[in-house]
C-alpha cells in the first residue's frame, strides 16, 4: 500500500513528540487517564464521543499509539491476518512496526504451546521505533494462544477470546485445570468473550460450505472486529480476498463476508461500547510516497536498484533457507529488470554459481542464514582470493546448527568476520530497520563493486520479517554505481610489450581491474592457489604471499566508510550506548525513556563493521562508560575491546526474541548512575 504525505516533518526534540518514550509507555501503574487499557493504550485529552459515531452512538476515543497482538494456531491465519491489517494502517497513514512471530514446524501440533502463531503490531500518530513491549489488546484463538502470551499483556488491557475453542481437551492439552474464563484468573484484564468460531460458521451458511471450511474464515471475522475497533479501512483487503481466492470466488466471498460480520458484530454488540481512532502520522513523514515495506522486500528492492544503478544483470545463486527464502521468492518475480535467480541444489552450488555470474561480470548475489553461511565459506575464501564483487546475504537467525529457524538472533558476526581459513578479510554491512535494508543493501553493493571484494550483509529474522513505511526513493537520488570493465592492455614489460595484467591495482582503491571472460586480449588465470602479483600467475614465494596478504587486508581496511555519528543532545553524557543491526529500534526507545526522565546518554548506531569507521576509537575514548546490546553473548564487544582496549559493557540476549525498551533503558540507568 501507498499514501500521499504531504505536510514537512517535526522533528521535535521532546519525548512525547518522539512517541517511545512518552507516558504511553510506562507501566499501566504509573499512568494517568486511558491506562485501564493497558500500557501504551492511553486516550488522548478531551476523549469524547466522535464526530462519526459508529454503532449508533458508541464512545470514540482517540488514541495517540495502539499495539495488537494476533494469537492463534499456526493454522488460524495469523500471520494474513495480521500483514493484512497492518497494509490497511500503513494505507491510512500511521507510524507502524511490526513482530511476526511462528513456529518453525511447517505444521506444529494443532492446539499446542509450540504450535502458537502471533502477530504483533505497534501503530500510532507519530514517529515510534518498535512493535512495542506489551499488547494493548490480545486476540486469542484458542487457549494455547492465551497461555503462550498472556504473561506478556499488561493489566487493563483487552483480551479477545475465541470463547468456542475452550473446551475440556484444547484446555487440558495446555495445562489449564479449569477454564481461565469463568475461574476469574483474567479478573486483572477487561476481556471480551466473542464465539468467534460459531459466528462465522452462522455468517456463511448462505454458501454451503462444510463446518470445516468455515471455520478457516474466522481470522478474517476477528479481522474485522479489530478494522472495526480501529477503524481502520476495509475496502483494500476486500479487493486483497477477492484476488488472492480468484481461481475460487465462492471462497472468496466467504472471507468478505466473515470480514463484514466482524466489522458488524462489533458496530452491534453492546460487549464493545467503545472503538478508538489513531490519527495519521503525518508529522512524522517527510513529503514522498511511501508504502509498507519488509526488511527482505527492501533488501531484495535493494538488490534491483543496486544492479539498475551498475547497469549490470543482477544474478542470484542460492539455496532456500529460512527467514531468507523470501528474497529468492520475491527476486524471482522481477526478470523483466534483468534478474535472473537460480536455485540450486544446496547451499555450496549456489554461492559456487553466483561467483562465476559475477566472474562473468553480474552484480552476484547469493543468500542464506547462518548454517548456509559455513557451507558458503569456502567459496567465501576464494572470492577473497579472485577479488571479485559478490554479495553474501546472512539473514541471521538463533543457532548453533539448525537451532531456531523462525527466531532472530546477531550471532553470525564473528562467523562473518573470520569464520574462513587463512587471512580472509570480508567487509561487513548491517542495516538497522526494515526500510533501511534498502540503503543498506546499495551501500554492500558499492563496496563490493568499487573494490572488487566479496561483502557481507548482515540482517536478521526480526528484520527480515518485519515491517515499517517506508519511503518510495526518486530515481536520482540513487548513487552511481556505475563500474569500468578492463578493455585492453594495462602494463607494458621491459621490452614494450603491453599485455594485461589481471592483478594491477587501482592505486586508491587497491581494486584490481574486472575482465569479463571472452575479451580479446584480457585472458588470465583464476582460481584458488595464490596468485603474484600483478601478473596473476600462480606463485609459492614467501614474500608475494604476504604481500598479497597484506594487500588484501589493506584493501579492506582502505574502504571509504562515513564517520560515526553520536546523537548526544545535552552534549553533557558521560555514557555512551552503541549497538549495530536491528537492535537499534529497542536501544533508540530506550534512550528516548531515559532522556525524557532527565537522563543524559549518549548513542551511536554502526552500520559498517569492517572495517569499522575512522573516528570509532575517539568516539569510545570520550566516555566513561560504554554498553553494547546484542542478541548474542557480546561479539561487538569483543571485538571493541580487542581492537581499541575499551572495557565496554556487554549486554546481551539470546532468547530468539528483540529487546524490549524497558528493559534496555533500565540498563541504562543503572550504567548513567554507577
Amino acid at each position: 500500500m501507498t499514501s500521499q504525505v504531504s505536510s514537512p516533518a517535526e522533528q521535535a526534540d521532546s519525548a512525547d513528540q518522539n512517541g517511545e518514550s512518552t507516558a504511553g509507555e510506562r507501566p499501566a501503574a504509573e499512568q494517568g487517564p486511558g491506562a485501564e487499557h493497558g500500557a501504551e493504550h492511553r486516550a488522548a485529552a478531551g476523549d469524547g464521543p466522535g464526530e462519526n459515531t459508529p454503532g449508533g452512538g458508541k464512545e470514540v476515543r482517540r488514541l495517540d499509539r495502539v499495539i495488537i497482538r494476533f494469537a492463534g494456531d499456526s493454522g488460524d491465519g495469523m500471520q494474513l491476518t495480521g500483514d493484512r491489517f497492518t497494509s490497511e494502517t500503513a494505507s491510512f497513514g500511521n507510524d507502524l512496526s511490526t513482530l511476526p512471530n511462528f513456529p518453525a514446524e511447517i505444521r506444529a501440533p494443532a492446539g499446542t504451546l509450540p504450535g502458537v502463531s502471533s502477530f504483533q503490531l505497534h501503530f500510532a500518530d507519530h514517529d515510534i521505533l518498535t512493535p512495542g513491549d506489551a499488547p494493548n489488546v490480545l486476540v486469542a484463538m484458542n487457549p494455547a494462544a492465551l497461555k503462550a502470551n498472556i504473561a506478556d499483556v499488561p493489566h487493563g488491557a483487552e483480551i479477545i477470546v475465541n470463547t468456542d475453542e475452550f473446551t475440556k481437551r484444547p484446555m487440558a492439552k495446555v495445562g489449564y485445570e479449569s477454564n481461565p474464563l469463568e475461574d476469574g484468573s483474567l479478573a486483572a484484564y477487561h476481556v471480551h468473550p466473542v464465539p468467534l468460531t460459531t459466528l462465522t460458521i452462522e455468517a456463511l451458511k448462505e454458501f454451503g460450505l462444510s463446518r470445516k471450511e468455515a471455520e478457516r474464515s474466522k481470522n478474517m471475522f476477528a479481522l474485522g472486529l479489530l478494522s472495526w475497533m480501529y477503524h481502520r479501512p476495509t475496502e483494500s483487503t476486500e479487493a486483497f480476498l477477492r484476488k488472492k481466492f480468484a481461481k475460487k470466488p465462492q471462497i472468496a466471498e466467504a472471507n468478505v463476508t466473515a470480514f463484514r460480520a466482524g466489522w458488524n458484530f462489533g458496530e452491534t454488540t453492546e460487549d464493545f461500547a467503545v472503538s478508538y481512532e489513531v490519527a495519521p502520522a503525518t508529522a512524522a513523514f517527510p513529503p514522498g510516497t511511501y508504502r509498507n515495506i519488509s526488511g527482505n522486500l527492501a533488501l531484495s528492492y535493494g538488490l534491483i536498484a543496486a544492479a539498475r544503478q551498475a547497469d549490470l544483470p543482477l544474478y542470484l545463486g542460492s539455496y532456500p533457507i529460512t527467514p531468507a527464502s523470501d528474497i529468492l521468492h520475491e527476486l524471482s518475480k522481477h526478470k523483466n529488470f534483468g534478474v535472473r535467480t537460480f536455485q540450486a541444489e544446496d547451499e555450496i552450488a549456489g554461492i559456487g554459481a553466483a561467483l562465476g555470474a559475477a566472474f562473468g561480470g553480474a552484480l552476484a548475489v547469493t543468500t542464506t542464514s547462518g548454517p548456509g553461511v559455513a557451507l558458503k565459506s569456502e567459496t567465501i575464501g576464494l572470492a577473497v582470493s579472485l577479488e571479485l564483487p559478490l554479495l553474501i546475504v546472512d539473514i541471521q537467525r538463533g543457532g548453533p546448527s539448525t537451532g531456531l529457524p523462525t527466531k532472530t538472533e546477531q550471532a553470525d558476526l564473528l562467523q562473518a568476520m573470520y569464520g574462513r581459513n587463512g587471512e580472509a578479510p570480508v567487509p561487513i554491512v548491517a542495516p538497522r530497520t526494515p526500510a533501511d535494508c534498502f540503503d543498506a543493501t546499495l551501500d554492500a553493493a558499492r563496496i563490493a563493486l568499487t573494490y572488487r571484494t566479496p561483502v557481507f550483509l548482515l540482517s536478521d529474522g526480526y528484520l527480515a520479517n518485519g515491517s515499517e513505511p517506508w519511503r518510495v526513493p526518486e530515481t536520482e537520488e540513487l548513487p552511481d554505481l556505475r563500474v569500468q570493465f578492463a578493455s585492453g592492455p594495462n602494463h607494458t614489460l621491459a621490452d614494450g610489450t603491453e599485455v594485461f595484467w589481471p592483478y594491477k591495482r587501482d592505486p586508491h582503491t587497491l581494486a584490481r581491474p574486472w575482465a569479463v571472460p571472452g575479451t580479446p586480449g584480457l585472458e588470465h588465470r583464476i582460481g584458488g592457489i595464490e596468485k603474484q602479483d600483478g601478473t596473476g600467475n600462480i606463485s609459492y614465494d614467501p614474500a608475494n604471499h604476504d604481500f598479497m596478504v597484506r594487500t588484501r587486508q589493506a584493501k579492506v581496511d582502505g574502504i571509504a566508510v562515513p564517520g560515526l555519528e553520536v546523537d548526544d543532545p545535552s552534549g553533557g553524557a558521560r555514557t555512551l550506548v552503541l549497538g549495530w543491526g536491528s537492535t537499534y529500534g529497542p536501544i533508540t526507545a530506550a534512550v528516548r525513556r531515559v532522556r525524557a526522565g532527565g537522563g543524559r546518554v549518549a548513542q551511536a548506531h554502526l552500520r559498517h563493521l569492517n572495517p569499522f569507521p575512522g573516528n570509532l576509537g575517539d568516539v569510545l575514548a570520550r566516555y566513561d562508560h560504554v554498553v553494547v546490546p546484542e542478541m548474542n553473548l557480546g561479539q561487538l564487544a569483543t571485538l571493541l575491546r580487542a581492537k581499541y582496549l575499551v572495557d565496554v559493557r556487554s549486554h546481551t540476549q539470546v532468547s530468539g526474541m528483540p529487546f524490549k525498551a524497558e528493559q534496555l533503558a533500565d540498563v541504562l540507568k543503572e550504567a548513567i548512575h554507577d
